[in-house]
């Protein structure tokens, strides 16, 4: 198999922490005997992604009387994600949980997904994603001779709003002058230029003091994100631009997923199906918790002129989509496929 090469630092020292986590049960799945597969999360055990993914694990396990499982690793334990993504193409590591924006780095194809108002809400995503028509199941299988990756779905990482430290945001307007912290990448750039305001790069463990001493104005996450980094103590306004709906995907090493028999291949289709589904209903309730604790915190939250947010981000999407597969996976999405 012809692979590309993933170019990323800090692969050597990840290599360490694999060789100090590889010791216990596993066996070697190349036979179709089965294995303990090591899972790369970014997330603590809180999050809801670990407490599904590990309950995945486990079902796993039992459907397949032992012969498959997977432990999973939260923390950045075995590497950030781009470091993940290599590990689990080579082999090293079987799976992992990564942005869209990683796989951007190897088919720009991915980035239909990424764009704003692609997906109206998080059961839209879902639907998408994890019951994939023709032309999304070929995307999550277009790595697989290039990079021995295999996406298998997703999960939502929820919908993206904005918050303020000034004052309610009904639409574009009122964001006119003001500073928004965004993650550095053209993209992103691009989105928050659309809603209004200028764009600020920073990294994300910088923005509470940048929002408390006014280097930046605004911001933009889900509400849990929102809650449990307490920005909500800066920047008490939250507006539901809802401009993007956020999506990890899940991948596996090829050989290992083709190492699986019929039968254990079903029982982790039928493990995942569960996965997912328990992870929309865990991020759903904490979505409404962290309403609850930011209200009582002291934040407004506000819906805004959908209408004028959505026009202006119509543009973002027309400029960053490049080709035909592109368009026809985005118009897709939209249609619901």
């Amino acid at each position: 198999m012809k692979k590309t090469p993933i170019l990323v630092a800090g692969i050597a020292s990840a290599g360490l922490l694999l060789g100090a986590c590889s010791g216990g049960g596993s066996s070697d799945g190349g036979d179709g005997s089965g294995s303990t597969m090591r899972l790369a999360l970014n997330q603590t055990e809180e999050h809801p992604s670990y407490i599904a993914l590990d309950n995945f694990g486990q079902a796993l396990e039992e459907s397949t009387d032992g012969r498959w499982g997977i432990d999973v690793f939260p923390n950045e334990t075995l590497g950030a994600q781009a470091e993940a993504l290599q590990l689990v193409s080579d082999g090293s590591v079987d799976m992992a949980v990564v942005s869209g924006a990683q796989l951007e780095n190897l088919n720009a194809d991915f980035t239909a997904y990424n764009l704003p108002k692609v997906f109206t809400d998080i059961d839209h995503q879902m639907q998408v994603i994890n019951n994939p028509g023709e032309l999304t199941s070929e995307l999550f299988a277009s790595l697989e001779e290039s990079n021995n990756l295999t996406v298998i779905g997703g999960l939502t990482q929820g919908s993206r709003s904005v918050y303020t430290t000034f004052g309610a945001v009904e639409s574009p307007a009122d964001l006119a002058g003001k500073k928004m912290r965004v993650q550095e990448s053209d993209l992103n750039v691009a989105i928050a230029e659309a809603l209004g305001a200028a764009a600020t790069p920073m990294a994300y463990g910088e923005l509470y003091t940048g929002l408390q001493s006014g280097v930046v104005d605004a911001a933009e996450n889900n509400e849990v994100s929102y809650f449990t980094q307490k920005h909500f103590e800066v920047a008490p306004y939250f507006s539901y631009t809802n401009h993007v709906v956020g999506l990890d995907y899940v991948i596996i090493n090829t050989d290992k997923l083709e190492s699986m028999s019929d039968e254990d291949r079903a029982a982790f289709d039928e493990g995942w199906a569960a996965a997912w589904a328990e992870h929309t209903e865990l991020w759903t309730q904490a979505t409404q918790d962290a309403i609850d604790g930011a209200t009582a915190g002291g934040a407004t939250f506000t819906e805004v002129d959908d209408a004028a947010f959505s026009d202006a981000l119509a543009a973002v999407a027309e400029e960053f989509i490049k080709t035909d597969n592109q368009q026809a996976l985005y118009d897709n999405a939209r249609e619901g496929q």
